[in-house]
């Protein structure tokens, strides 16, 4: 199956380069190239991509309201979006999941960890640097909140916090020791109970709560 991919960045030579590596991986296809944020928002919306990598600084619209545009709150079909930038600032990376985004990575992270962070957010999972992971989860538990009534089942809370922990769906499957149609159903019904749109928010609420840490 094919993973079709549009990539947004202000800039030719790192929209050449993501092309360069992204088509080397069997199975990954770019359908589009944005230059800025408002032609992103065109083509997505148009192209429905299985991926969208976006840049935060660009013209016209910023890649961060682009994100809201495309996967925020009230986007009935919220669209996958890996953000790539050169900064890995920590309000970067927290608008960024907080405006949607299923992933984040710094653009020096290397080929590998960005072919992995496409097919990750295809998959439904999320990826985020591991040079911002740690601060990430810092800020999040600093700003946690007591925990609220959990309307989680055990089961389900213990799939949460395997995401929270960065668990991918199989890797929950081996450490619960359950099918991984049964992982997808809990992960489903966790998000249909909190209100939540992907996998990414379910970590963020999990932190926040202090179910992990």
């Amino acid at each position: 199956m094919v993973t079709r991919v549009l990539i947004a960045d202000d800039q030719a030579m790192v929209r050449t380069g993501f092309r360069l590596i992204l088509e080397s991986e069997p199975g990954l296809e770019i359908v589009g190239e944005a230059g800025d944020g408002a032609e992103a928002v065109r083509l997505a919306r148009e192209l429905r991509p299985d991926v969208t990598l976006m840049d935060i600084n660009m013209p016209r619209v910023d890649g961060l309201q682009a994100t809201r545009l495309l996967a925020g709150p009230g986007v009935t079909e919220p669209l996958r979006i890996v953000v790539v930038t050169t900064y890995d600032l920590d309000e970067n990376v927290y608008a960024a999941l907080r405006a949607g985004a299923c992933g984040f990575l710094v653009k020096d992270a290397g080929p590998r960890l960005l072919i992995e962070a496409v097919k990750a957010a295809a998959q439904g999972d999320s990826m985020v640097s591991p040079s911002v992971t740690t601060r990430l989860l810092e800020q999040f538990t600093r700003d946690a909140k007591p925990v609220a009534a959990n309307p989680l089942t055990d089961r389900e809370t213990e799939v949460v916090k395997a995401v929270a922990r960065g668990r991918t769906n199989n890797e929950i499957t081996d450490e619960l020791v359950v099918s991984l149609s049964t992982v997808k159903s809990h992960l489903s019904s966790a998000q249909r109970k909190l209100n939540l749109r992907n996998r990414t928010e379910l970590a963020i609420w999990a932190w926040e709560n202090r179910l992990v840490s």
